[in-house]
């Protein structure tokens, strides 16, 4: 996302994707992408990407930001130039760069927060074996783990079973388990089954409903956390929320109901999304402060 010096968004682009850039081919791809991106938001803007030169550029990625640093000094002329992680950027867009949390649920999960004097904090976020408890792939990880047990004979019943046996194509939870430890299914994929998980869910499920009132204990849990680094007891703090685990009406009510356990808390959808938090962290860094105009509906 380009933006002018008044806040009004000139031009917005997507590429990718991309991720961790240590082997050679990962550089390339995390190249491609961030000259495709950024091309299309200067064609949109009317710029020549070739000899546009920003004021300055904040860049939020998953997996840190010091394998990326150099890459972006070479590729991505700006006078300030500032590379950070997916959780700042997403938290400034969800709060329109006011103090807050933000909690993220897509395949994994973290909370992050920022208050009114600049310190910032998290929870969570430390991967698929370890963490990311709540997230989409966790979610289906505790599904599998249900209809094992049911199919054992020492879980209840759950339609969990059929329904992931059906989408899959495997046998049974014992032959699944073994697909799900193959390339063939990457987190991603199996991350994507928790949608299935939901509408079992609504459908009357206990043990679904149950996973999906788990996960936003979990969610609940680490955005506390983050809360009490950060803010004192009687200070209010918004907590925003966004991640595909949220489409989940079960889970979002559970966890909205939680989080505002704690009076002073504000729960509620981003004001904007990570591109916009971006450009707001971009004009912080230039030492401007404008509010945000013009952003393509897809932002909105």
């Amino acid at each position: 996302m380009v933006g002018d010096e008044n806040g009004r968004v000139l031009g917005f682009g997507r590429g990718g994707p991309c991720n961790h850039v240590g082997a050679a081919e990962g550089r390339a791809k995390f190249t491609r992408a961030i000259r495709e991106c950024v091309g299309k938001a200067c064609a949109q803007a009317g710029l020549e990407p070739s000899s546009v030169r920003f004021a300055a550029a904040c860049l939020g990625f998953s997996g840190g930001p010091a394998d990326k640093q150099a890459i972006l000094e070479e590729i991505l002329p700006a006078e300030r130039l500032a590379v950070t992680t997916d959780a700042l950027i997403a938290l400034s867009g969800a709060t329109a760069g006011e103090p807050g949390i933000i909690t993220i649920a897509g395949t994994g999960s973290i909370a992050f927060g920022r208050n009114a004097a600049g310190k910032t904090a998290r929870a969570g976020g430390w991967g698929f074996v370890f963490g990311d408890e709540g997230g989409a792939f966790d979610v289906v990880r505790q599904s599998l783990r249900a209809a094992l047990r049911y199919e054992e004979g020492w879980g209840p019943p759950t339609v969990l079973r059929r329904v992931l046996l059906e989408a899959t194509g495997a046998s049974d939870a014992n032959d699944l388990l073994h697909r799900f430890y193959t390339t063939e299914y990457p987190r991603p994929r199996i991350a994507s089954y928790a949608a299935l998980v939901d509408q079992a869910a609504v459908e009357g499920d206990a043990v679904a409903g149950r996973l999906l009132e788990n996960a936003a204990q979990e969610l609940a849990s680490i955005a506390a956390a983050v809360r009490g680094q950060l803010f004192d007891r009687n200070e209010s703090a918004r907590v925003a929320y966004i991640g595909g685990v949220f489409r989940s009406g079960i889970l979002l009510e559970r966890f909205r109901t939680l989080v505002e356990l704690e009076e002073s808390n504000r729960c509620g959808p981003p004001v904007y999304g990570p591109a916009a938090g971006a450009l707001i962290e971009a004009y912080r860094n230039a030492g401007l402060a404008p509010k945000i105009t013009n952003l393509p509906e897809a932002e909105k």
